[in-house]
């Protein structure tokens, strides 16, 4: 593997105030040397912003985003995504505040971008796995990357995973202003423009964990967007707003 000069990496949050500290501390310590954590918060009335400022006070490799409001995962990681590439990032990766990503796969999927383009951290295959969750919640998340797998033509098996590495040039290339899913069907959307752009993607097995503490941001107006977004990634091609 050649030497990463710039990793970055990008972590959403709302109203995370007991996580926000100790993923942030857990991931500098598995990132290579020239690394890179970008918080941004939308908002949060928990004091989530607070506490990442503070965090960046005292870390030369913390830097906050502050948003005026909740406006949706998607939203959050193209802003993120803008202030990694204007800082010089060459990788640009992103996982969820909460631990269900552990940051101890970091340097796998860092690792796996030397012969790829963008590598998602999979739960379904082999290898991978999700522990802590119902029947019925693992039912819903299997039958979505079916349903996205089925209605875009792809052999990806987990679709709607949050936790990617990308290379810069992915980035620069999927147009990311125009990019339109708000909730998860966001990370639906980067892996199909990726691939419709024509760059290698690869899946490397993780362990997905429930949440240590806090409540999910998972809604049926989430699950709603991601079945009607979709298909429509499909029908308006590459980029949806061309």
């Amino acid at each position: 593997m050649r030497e990463v000069t710039c990793a970055w990496l990008v972590i959403p949050t709302y109203n995370e105030a007991d996580n926000v500290e100790p993923i942030v501390t857990a991931a500098l310590q598995h990132l290579p040397a020239a690394r890179r954590v970008v918080v941004v918060d939308d908002g949060s009335p928990d004091g989530t912003g607070e506490i990442a400022d503070r965090l960046a006070a005292t870390h030369d490799e913390v830097d906050v985003l502050h948003r005026p409001r909740k406006e949706g995962l998607g939203p959050a990681y193209v802003a993120g995504f803008h202030r990694a590439l204007a800082g010089g990032a060459e990788l640009v990766a992103q996982m969820d505040a909460d631990f269900s990503h552990d940051p101890t796969d970091l340097p796998r999927l860092l690792g796996a971008a030397a012969q790829a383009d963008l590598v998602l951290g999979s739960r379904y295959v082999e290898g991978g796995s999700v522990t802590d969750w119902g029947p019925g919640r693992q039912a819903i998340s299997r039958w979505g990357s079916a349903y996205a797998r089925a209605a875009l033509g792809l052999r990806i098996r987990d679709l709607t995973g949050g936790f990617k590495v990308y290379r810069r040039r992915v980035l620069e290339a999927i147009y990311l202003d125009s990019l339109v899913a708000q909730g998860y069907a966001f990370q639906v959307e980067t892996t199909f423009r990726a691939i419709r752009a024509g760059f290698e993607v690869v899946e490397v097995p993780i362990v997905f964990r429930d949440r240590r503490v806090g409540q999910s941001k998972m809604t049926h107006a989430i699950v709603l967007e991601a079945a009607l977004r979709v298909p429509m990634m499909r029908l308006r091609g590459r980029w949806p707003d061309d």
